[in-house]
Order: C-alpha cells, then structure tokens, then sequence
C-alpha cells in the first residue's frame, strides 16, 4: 500500500470508530488493530492522535467535492436564483447526511465532548457559508425580492429543516416519510421562499 492509500485507510477507520466511541473513547491502538497495523504506522503519519483528528477535515472536504459545489452556488448568487441557491443547499445536507452518516455522528461526539474538531470545522467551513448565505439574503433584500426578516434567522431557517430531517432520518433511522429527498427539498425551498416572498410589502401589495 502507497503512502497515500495507508493514509487514506487510516483516516477512514479512525473516522469509523471516533464516530462510534468518540474522541475520548477512541486510542490509536483501536485504530491501529482495526487497520491491521502498528501503532508506528499511525505516527508515522501523524504526529499526534489530535492530528489524526484534524486530517479528517480536509480528506473529508476533498472528498465530498465541497469547492466545486460552491462554485455552483456562487454563481446561482450571482444570478440572483433564490430558489436554486436555496434548493442547492438543501440538497446538500440531506446528500451529506445520506452518504456519510458516520461523519456527522463525529461531529455530534465532538461536540457533545467538548472536543474542538467541531468548533474547528464550523471556524472552517460552517461559519464562512453561514456568513455568505446571510449576505446574499440581505442583498435580495435590498433589492425587494425577500421579505424584511432578519437575514441570520432566514439562514437558520433554510438549513435547520433540511438538517433536522435529516438527522431524523439517517442519524435516527426513522423513515416518517415516504416522500424523496427531491420532494423533501421542493418542499422545503418552496415552503421558505413562499413565506419571505408573502412577507415583503411589494408582494403583499400586488395580491389587493
């Protein structure tokens, strides 16, 4: 095996476990017997079971093709396609939750922890979208396409359902709805962009 594909396997069993023990929980030993190697393998790749930790950041943006993505959703800003941005969005969390479950239960155990792999993920990447999306809301705003709410709570709102469902469903295992992930994220994006649409004065005006 190259040195990049021990890499990788070592990530992704250390991956598996931290999301089933924690942080706490999880030795590099355990890593180490589920990789099938020893212990100077692991350091021999990273210095510190913390640095292990921090890997996963990347390996994991590399991996779900989150700069490509962006890409798409920047240029759905540029054109001002409030419900491609929004379904974008949407789609993506219930996508990530789909296809990567064990990643999100670590980010759960890291929270829960107290452990800063979460606070660092969100510094990363959370808080750079959050700040982005709330930007291109209150843009929209001044333009008279949205409603006058306040453009952060608009933002939760957008991805607190999709991110909610999603825990129910992937995290949870309670399949409540028989409805696609297509139908779910329609609905969401519809049922947000109906309610800050109604809510501007333009639009209100337009309906008398």
């Amino acid at each position: 095996m190259t040195a990049e594909s021990r890499r990788d396997q070592l990530i992704q069993v250390a991956v598996d476990l931290f999301s089933r023990n924690g942080y706490v929980g999880t030795t590099t030993k355990s890593i180490a017997a589920e990789a099938g190697v020893s212990e100077a393998i692991i350091f021999r790749h990273f210095s510190t079971k913390e640095d292990l930790y921090a890997a996963i950041l990347d390996y994991k943006a590399n991996q779900a093709g989150v700069e490509e993505w962006l890409l798409g959703v920047r240029d759905a800003a540029d054109r001002g396609d409030d419900e491609a941005l929004f379904r974008s969005f949407s789609e993506r969390i219930l996508e990530s939750y789909r296809r990567d479950p064990y990643f999100q239960r670590l980010m759960f155990y890291s929270s829960l922890e107290g452990h800063a792999f979460a606070k660092v993920f969100q510094k990363r990447r959370g808080l750079p979208i959050f700040d982005f999306l709330r930007d291109y809301v209150a843009r929209r705003q001044k333009e008279g396409a949205l409603g006058d709410f306040d453009p952060g709570v608009i933002v939760f709102a957008l991805i607190g359902m999709s991110t909610y469902y999603a825990i129910v469903r992937r995290l949870f295992g309670m399949e409540l709805l028989k409805a696609s992930d297509a139908k779910v994220t329609n609905t969401f994006t519809k049922l947000l962009l109906d309610g800050l649409r109604n809510g501007h004065p333009a639009h209100n005006s337009n309906k008398q």
